[in-house]
């Protein structure tokens, strides 16, 4: 069965292949939505900028992901940055020559228990309190939307959007190149070059770049990156995956999840669908040295998360994997340009039945099927932090809530770069909240 249907792979030439600069005022690591988010706004504010993936630009989560852009169920920290998300997408929407597969359309989350209902009415008080719309559905009102009755109620924002991840990641890279950006794929980011404890470049394997500032967006990579540095992130990975039912069978054509299925309409006219919110845990070294921290979150997402012995070679978190290298060696983003993790097809198997039980009709086709590994912290919010390093900031561990506050969070991380008022308040994802004794309490995982 094929993969992605339009794959971003090392397969594929570089289309980012320039000249690094000897010097620039700003390097980004990462070509995933938040590095590329970034380095669009930082060239907007009159930057110099170079991003460097070590692979293809958003050839991991960036264009795996559901492509969700919502504010619903947000941690409410995040709310605020993600209402400014929203408006952002809708400009990219609006001023790119090209189709992002924007769609304002909503999100409903459906219930299938009383009790979810009760945490959804809670939730959607205190978003009101945020200016947000956002309504709960009865019974009656999800069987008239959906033509159904497997679910008690729901809960719906319907500003919220969506947008295809293949398409609106690239096409956000071409529009930063055309604002002076100057993006490199196939090159690697090995280390920083720090004097007296401050930023004075970079290390790649193409060569050094001199700058005062750097930007790590590096998604799941960006922890392994950071302890080579000194720098001790609590982030770890899991596997998600997602697959396309060709023929959309149902006629909703927003968004929608409950805990065993999730499921979008797409520009293609069939059906994106993933077993909920469910995951794959791969256990390594980094999940034994953060295990109290997680603890919390695998209580209480227990059932959603799967533990699976060890990652494939090369992984992040695998066992084999290098944790300590020069500015001179190869390091571990060249040997695992992008990461690929093979779909988890018995629970996409089992959404297809979930599916067709909601829906009607026999178990759904997948035409294609593929997965990716989320960034993941403890309290399922991201570090968006300047670090003890002076001119390097943290962007990292979006915890699947990424592909949509990636604009957001971009223009903010400019902004923080430049030492410039943000905007929001950014206390719940500083990273000193990992060291300096403050309870780490879970935010929504949905």
């Amino acid at each position: 069965m094929p993969s992605l249907p339009h794959p971003i792979s090392m397969n594929l030439p570089a289309k980012y292949s320039g000249r690094l600069p000897p010097a620039c005022d700003v390097v980004v690591i990462g070509g995933g939505v938040m590095g590329v988010s970034a380095a669009l706004e930082l060239a907007a504010r009159g930057q110099k900028v170079v991003l460097c993936e070590k692979g293809r630009i958003a050839g991991e989560q960036s264009s795996r992901n559901w492509g969700w852009i919502r504010q619903q169920g947000r941690d409410l920290a995040e709310l605020p940055v993600m209402m400014e998300s929203l408006s952002i997408w809708a400009r990219h929407a609006k001023n790119l020559p090209k189709d992002l597969g924007f769609a304002q359309q909503g999100v409903v989350y459906l219930a299938l228990t009383a009790p979810e209902m009760d945490g959804f009415e809670t939730w959607a008080q205190a978003a009101r309190a945020h200016g947000l719309h956002t309504r709960l559905l009865s019974r009656n009102d999800v069987a008239a939307r959906f033509g159904t009755d497997k679910w008690v109620g729901g809960l719906e924002t319907p500003s919220d959007a969506r947008a295809e991840p293949w398409r609106a990641v690239p096409l956000l890279a071409d529009y930063a190149r055309a604002q002076g950006v100057l993006l490199r794929e196939g090159c690697a980011v090995r280390r920083l070059d720090v004097t007296n404890g401050a930023i004075t470049g970079v290390f790649t394997e193409s060569g050094r770049i001199a700058c005062p500032r750097v930007v790590v967006a590096g998604g799941a990579w960006s922890s392994l990156f950071l302890r080579n540095e000194g720098i001790d992130i609590p982030q770890l990975s899991v596997r998600s995956s997602v697959g396309i039912i060709p023929d959309q069978r149902q006629t909703y054509a927003g968004n929608a999840a409950d805990d065993r299925i999730g499921f979008r309409a797409r520009m293609d006219g069939g059906t994106s669908l993933a077993p909920g919110f469910a995951h794959d845990f791969y256990i390594g070294p980094d999940a034994f040295r953060h295990f109290s921290l997680y603890w919390p979150q695998y209580k209480k997402d227990r059932r959603a998360t799967h533990l699976r012995a060890m990652a494939p070679r090369g992984f992040p978190d695998a066992w084999g994997t290098a944790r300590r290298w020069r500015a001179d060696e190869v390091s571990p983003f060249e040997a695992m340009r992008i990461l690929n993790p093979a779909p988890n097809t018995r629970a996409l198997g089992r959404a297809a039945r979930d599916f067709a039980a909601a829906f009607g009709g026999g178990a759904a086709q997948y035409s294609h099927q593929w997965a990716g590994m989320i960034d993941m912290m403890p309290d399922v919010v991201p570090v968006i932090s300047n670090a003890p390093i002076a001119g390097l900031i943290i962007a990292t561990g979006l915890s699947g809530h990424g592909f949509g506050i990636g604009p957001g969070f971009g223009r903010v991380v400019a902004d923080l770069a430049l030492g410039r008022d943000v905007g929001h308040d950014l206390t719940r994802f500083r990273l000193a909240r990992f060291s300096d004794g403050s309870v780490i309490a879970p935010g929504p995982s949905l």
